[in-house]
């Protein structure tokens, strides 16, 4: 038999939704702020010639760019005030979170609570600025260096050139970045998840109309894209499979007596999802891959004439080739385990148990409880792992040996399709919530009445 909360999901329709006016205005200001974002990467940066500006990237998209530029929804290619997007938040978070697990004085912040994260959200601000100051300044000296065939891109080098652009680049982020906090706050959803997922939507189109073209040219052949649909549909299915999975272990109460009353004795549940660190690792390793973009933005230069380490540097890490890959593939595990182990501490939640008299079946609480929970959890992170590994890595074969847009991807998949279902999770939760507000009312004027 369905219990209470399960029969009030299933009851949960559209006239549910029309009442929950919270709710409404959550996902009217989360749309509000996306529009926002998708505005701010179609202003493009003072003195620049965008026309030369496409042609130098159309030229020199592919690799970490290309990946770049669909993470920032377009505003790479276009050069505009968004164009580092939410990345050097990214990258401070990676840094933030590495110094807390190494050194006691961040690790005695995050354990202090809230006003611990206070403090080490403000330590990521600051990285962040620090960061995107650098990218900023890269990026100005690659672009005062960069050439087309009709002249440079530049329109007026120089040191106010410099200035301008990495005080508007900076601005931008940490704009990106306020935005992604408040849909957080006030939106429904992770707003800096959101940020990168319209990016990706947005562009879909595009990508959609380039495969079309490849086939009217005979680029591709029809059988392909059809054969390319059906991999993506059963990507989506594998992807929402691997995200819904989960291993449940056994929790039981005992029964205790208060007065007269018995109490406990219940059977409960502890779930750990079989990829509990989310879409954050393949985020976090194309954030520290683009690296290489930056620091040969800071040659200035032309490839032809860039020095040979930077040269190597940039052409071992393009798509499909083999270092990038392992680099790639090994980010991705490293973060894999590095993320789980911050979201869960298997000591923690063994303490907890024992402090309500919770304990797994067989096994002694306290130590023994927290060496079995890490036993599973790591186990079940080597599955999800490689299941994160295997879906980032299709892209770039196909890329590399079919020409394949990126977006078909799976990191672009697994970025949309985990957003996606975190996300309607929320919106049920909301639902949910002000279903029980409702009965709780009910219940109280029936109280009144009798």
């Amino acid at each position: 038999m369905a219990s209470a909360a399960e029969q009030l999901a299933a009851n949960i329709n559209l006239g549910a939704f029309s009442k929950a006016t919270e709710l409404k205005n959550r996902i009217w200001f989360t749309l509000a702020a996306l529009l926002v974002y998708r505005l701010g990467t179609y202003i493009p940066l003072p003195g620049i010639d965008p026309q030369i500006l496409s042609e130098i990237f159309q030229r020199n998209a592919g690799g970490i760019l290309g990946m770049f530029d669909m993470l920032a929804g377009g505003a790479l290619s276009r050069m505009t005030i968004f164009a580092l997007n939410i990345m050097p938040y990214i990258s401070s978070s990676i840094i933030i979170q590495l110094m807390t697990a190494v050194m006691p004085k961040l690790e005695a912040l995050r354990k202090e609570g809230e006003a611990g994260r206070k403090v080490l959200n403000q330590y990521t601000r600051m990285l962040t600025v620090a960061l995107a100051t650098l990218q900023a300044y890269g990026i100005s000296v690659g672009l005062m260096g960069a050439a087309g065939a009709h002249g440079p891109a530049v329109l007026d080098p120089g040191l106010f050139f410099i200035a301008s652009t990495v005080i508007t680049l900076v601005g931008g982020t940490m704009f990106v970045m306020w935005l992604g906090e408040q849909i957080t706050a006030r939106g429904i959803g992770n707003g800096i998840s959101l940020i990168i997922f319209s990016g990706i939507v947005a562009n879909l189109p595009r990508a959609v109309g380039n495969t079309l073209d490849l086939v009217r040219t005979g680029a591709l052949s029809g059988v392909f894209v059809v054969l390319l649909a059906v991999i993506v549909a059963g990507v989506i299915g594998f992807i929402v499979f691997m995200e819904r999975a989960q291993r449940r272990i056994l929790i039981q109460y005992p029964k205790r007596q208060v007065g007269n009353r018995m109490f406990g004795g219940e059977n409960s549940h502890l779930p750990l999802k079989l990829n509990t660190s989310g879409v954050i690792p393949p985020i976090f390793a194309s954030s520290l891959l683009l690296l290489p973009a930056t620091i040969a933005g800071f040659s200035g230069t032309a490839a032809a004439t860039r020095p040979g380490w930077l040269t190597w540097l940039t052409t071992n890490f393009a798509h499909g080739q083999p270092l990038y890959l392992a680099f790639y593939v090994g980010m991705i595990l490293f973060f894999s385990f590095f993320y789980t182990a911050i979201v869960f501490n298997p000591a923690e939640t063994a303490e907890n148990l024992k402090k309500y008299g919770g304990f797994v079946p067989g096994i002694r609480p306290g130590k023994n409880t927290a060496d079995y929970l890490d036993y599973v959890l790591t186990r079940l992170t080597v599955i999800g792992a490689a299941y994160l590994a295997a879906i980032c890595v299709l892209p770039e074969i196909l890329i590399a040996q079919y020409n394949v847009p990126f977006y078909f991807g799976g990191t672009s998949l697994l970025i949309v399709v985990t957003v996606t279902m975190d996300t309607v999770a929320q919106i049920h939760s909301h639902l949910l919530a002000h279903q029980y507000e409702g009965l709780i009312k009910k219940s109280k004027l029936r109280g009144r009445r009798g």
